[in-house]
């Protein structure tokens, strides 16, 4: 029997230690979870790559901001020059459009001129003097119009350039990348 009895008393202290483990359970469930050790220096190591990530974010949101900045001063500036192209153009089409009328009317004048010369009434001088101003007008005409397109070849030759450099560019970029 004395082994019945050690057996008892055996399953008598499994039993109270099942009791106290229980008992460890439910205080366990019922207080809030208890936060987990953190190595003091894991934690300065976090902090400090947090930091790092910060003061890097920092950088680049202003690298942003510079270049948006820089952007908005481009644009404006761009349509400052396509305003003053355009006030310029307009201004020299007023012109050609005077030189043209004033020519016009110099061949009718001339027209009328050499009609009454015909009918034996004109002066020889004023028809040559006529002449000579119609001329004149047409040589001036030609120069305006000579200016007409300088002033659109001036417009067009830089964006021309930047679309060639534009098509240039992201090759060279990417054979930058492949030798770098």
């Amino acid at each position: 029997m004395s082994e019945i009895e050690q057996l008892e008393s055996r399953i008598a202290a499994a039993m109270e230690r099942i009791g106290i483990a229980m008992d460890r359970l439910a205080e366990a469930a019922a207080a809030p979870p208890s936060a987990p050790e953190i190595d003091p220096e894991e934690l300065a190591a976090l902090r400090t790559q947090l930091d790092e990530e910060r003061t890097a974010n920092a950088q680049l949101e202003a690298r942003v901001q510079a270049i948006r900045d820089r952007q908005e001063t481009r644009v404006a500036a761009l349509h400052r020059e396509v305003e003053e192209q355009k006030a310029a153009l307009a201004q020299l089409d007023a012109e050609v459009q005077g030189v043209r009328r004033v020519a016009r009317q110099l061949r009718e004048n001339n027209a009328a001129l050499r009609q009454a010369n015909e009918q034996g009434v004109g002066d020889p001088d004023l028809i040559d003097a006529g002449m000579r101003a119609e001329v004149e007008a047409l040589r001036a005409e030609r120069a305006t119009e000579s200016a007409e397109v300088a002033a659109i070849l001036a417009v067009l030759g830089p964006l021309a350039e930047q679309a060639l450099a534009g098509e240039a560019g992201p090759d060279r970029a990417a054979e930058e990348q492949e030798a770098g």
